[in-house]
């Protein structure tokens, strides 16, 4: 059974499928994409634990999963526990998807990881005033892809965006942090009986403050060695504090001058292309297809077949009415280019990126090394013409 039948578990279901597997989906959405690819559909709410339980109960299924997005992990572990499945359990779960009782476990496994406190109300943030130090960052405590986040200079920015990072919470929790200025990375992983494998390093590009909202992937990583070796002690460390002892995990953290530090994790594949597209055109290691095993109380293979260069770029095109799309197919034909996707078409509106929903589209390419697929999607991109009135 697969959490979520969006677009972004669709490459879950069909592989599934692709392995003789009966499936399952849960969504709220009946016009969810992934649904005609599934034999069987639960109307719910991927965030409703209860709901996803009832379902797992009705279907009874030998593995459950989710792809890409946080919450609907708490209903996967909660459904396995009763259920008996393989999954994380519950408690690692909440850890997993609260960012406040994430950077507790850091802290309390001597994780690298910044200063921060939590507050439910405007009035619980200003009697922190003495706390701060800037720039910093406010966040709701219960959300990703980059919703509610903001960068801020001054204590009056911070209470100015209160608000808007409350606004996102679902919980209504906000965490201030310290701002952690150096580049930024994902480790991909995978946990097999409590061992955990790192099976790629992901180079990322953010917009600027204050949202950070990611526009670039690149794998392998273009970091020196010993900070590789350094990002891949943080990587077990930060799984081993929240308890992933089976399954994917996306960590994310950044390179410091005192060395890697940690934002935060999921425990689940990472979003935007990197797990379904990067890691397989880098490393051949399927990612999906062992995550579905893993569930499914199997054992992976996880070795990797190749050793090239992966990356994936996103649009960045003036404001206004997308007039046209032109030049798509010559965008196709330049050699690594293996996939050019529009997620907003003619007619819509390009709007200032503020979260991962804003960008309008993308473009993934493979090379010999990651500098030959940045280079092929950057010349895919000059190749498209997206004209905006």
């Amino acid at each position: 059974m697969i959490v979520g039948a969006s677009v972004l578990q669709l490459p879950a279901i069909l592989k599934a499928k692709e392995m003789g597997l009966h499936v399952a989906v849960v969504d709220y959405n009946p016009q969810a994409v992934g649904i005609t690819y599934a034999d069987k559909y639960y109307n719910a709410s991927t965030m409703d634990e209860d709901a996803v339980l009832a379902a797992a109960e009705d279907y009874q299924p030998d593995g459950i999963m989710t792809l890409a997005t946080d919450m609907p992990m708490r209903g996967v572990s909660k459904a396995s526990d009763k259920l008996h499945l393989h999954s994380i359990n519950y408690e690692t779960a909440l850890k997993a998807t609260d960012k406040y009782d994430m950077i507790k476990a850091f802290k309390a496994h001597n994780v690298p990881s910044p200063w921060f406190f939590v507050v439910d109300t405007l009035e619980e943030l200003k009697i922190h005033e003495s706390d701060v130090t800037f720039p910093c960052i406010i966040k709701p405590t219960d959300n990703a892809g980059s919703h509610g986040v903001a960068k801020v200079h001054s204590f009056q920015e911070l209470l100015d965006n209160y608000e808007y990072a409350h606004s996102c919470s679902r919980h209504g929790k906000v965490i201030v942090e310290e701002y952690l200025d150096g580049a930024e990375v994902s480790v991909e992983v995978m946990v097999i009986d409590n061992e955990v494998h790192i099976l790629q390093i992901t180079d990322k590009i953010t917009t600027e403050a204050p949202h950070f909202v990611e526009m670039g992937h690149t794998q392998p990583s273009r970091l020196p060695l010993a900070t590789q070796q350094a990002i891949r002690d943080v990587t077990i460390a930060a799984c081993k504090a929240i308890g992933i002892d089976k399954g994917p995990a996306h960590v994310e953290m950044k390179v410091t001058k005192h060395g890697p530090v940690m934002i935060e994790l999921g425990a689940r594949m990472g979003g935007d292309n990197i797990t379904t597209h990067l890691v397989p055109l880098s490393t051949g290691i399927d990612m999906v297809g062992s995550t579905i095993k893993v569930a499914l109380g199997e054992q992976p293979d996880i070795e990797p077949t190749l050793h090239c260069g992966s990356a994936i770029r996103y649009f960045e095109v003036p404001f206004g009415t997308i007039k046209a799309i032109e030049h798509v197919e010559e965008a196709q034909r330049i050699s690594g280019v293996r996939q050019i996707t529009f997620i907003k078409q003619i007619g819509e509106q390009s709007t200032p990126i503020q979260c991962s929903n804003d960008r309008i589209g993308f473009v993934i390419a493979q090379g010999a090394t990651a500098e030959e697929a940045v280079r092929a999607c950057e010349e895919a991109m000059k190749t498209i013409k997206v004209k905006i009135g």
